[in-house]
């Protein structure tokens, strides 16, 4: 099973590609890293140094594996930070590209805008990009709370909030949206909280909110991609949903006993693979 996933990439911590090769690779994912950046560590660490690559490379290393006839295996495609609408439109050439060769394949698009902390810090031109183009390309949505207001103009404050901006965003086109940071009224104290809509159904999971100062990067990239290699498994969200929030809990478990701001995915691969605390994920809808 092969995940072609186009992103950001770093030599030290752990954002986009960085963040997701080595815990898909743990779970036995075959990862076709196709890097937009590559930057010597994230910018929470300074400006960011290193080559932003051009659409065109995107294009000529997805013509490279299509010449190869390797993209029928490709079970999905994964998308995350793009530093430009230019870079985006090359990441779904790309898309149409493995979808002709395995018409099955899913695109899980990772709207990567901002947050709530330090709010927008994309390009000008994402935000409109992800709505008008992205989205109703993808299969598969996984923003933040932030991502979602942004994109559907509706204020997430509690679960039927939540519920409503996620089919919004279903109406654009993708058949499941991934709700991630999500802390509304609702939100039993010291948790938080993923949220997981389709057509036919809702599912809610709640975790300990661990104290991690500063919070780690990459956290968003690494549950997108998490839960896209479990959903592949059976395409059954609700499972995926609970998997995922163990995993990802584990790692921040780790992260906090390591003390580091960067992720400690090496102190936690054999949790993410087999985690000691699960957690159950209940219909809402």
């Amino acid at each position: 099973m092969a995940i072609l996933s186009i992103q950001s990439h770093v030599a030290y911590g752990h954002v986009g590609n960085a963040a997701i090769t080595f815990p898909l690779q743990r779970l036995g994912r075959e990862v076709w890293a196709v890097h937009t950046v590559m930057f010597a560590a994230h910018a929470g660490y300074g400006p960011p140094m290193g080559p932003v690559f051009s659409a065109q490379t995107i294009r000529d290393v997805v013509s490279g594996l299509e010449q190869m006839q390797v993209l029928p295996r490709c079970k999905a495609i994964l998308s995350g930070y793009l530093g430009d609408a230019d870079l985006g439109a090359a990441v779904l050439d790309a898309v149409a590209t493995v979808k002709q060769a395995n018409p099955s394949a899913l695109y899980c698009c990772d709207p990567v805008m901002g947050d709530v902390a330090p709010g927008i810090y994309v390009r000008d031109n994402i935000p409109a990009f992800m709505k008008e183009r992205a989205i109703p390309a993808a299969d598969i949505a996984t923003p933040n709370v932030f991502e979602l207001t942004l994109l559907t103009g509706i204020a997430v404050t509690d679960i039927a909030s939540a519920l409503a901006g996620c089919r919004a965003l279903l109406a654009l086109g993708p058949k499941l949206i991934l709700l991630t940071s999500l802390e509304g009224d609702q939100t039993p104290q010291g948790h938080i909280e993923m949220l997981v809509v389709t057509q036919q159904a809702a599912w809610l999971v709640s975790t300990p909110k661990l104290d991690l100062n500063p919070a780690p990067n990459g956290a968003g990239d690494l549950t997108a991609a998490l839960f896209l290699a479990f959903y592949l498994e059976n395409r059954q969200a609700d499972a995926a949903l609970a998997r995922t929030a163990a995993a990802v809990h584990a790692v921040f478990g780790a992260t906090q006993a390591a003390g580091t701001r960067e992720l400690a995915l090496l102190d936690a691969q054999d949790d993410i693979l087999h985690p000691r605390q699960l957690f159950q994920a209940r219909i809402v809808s």
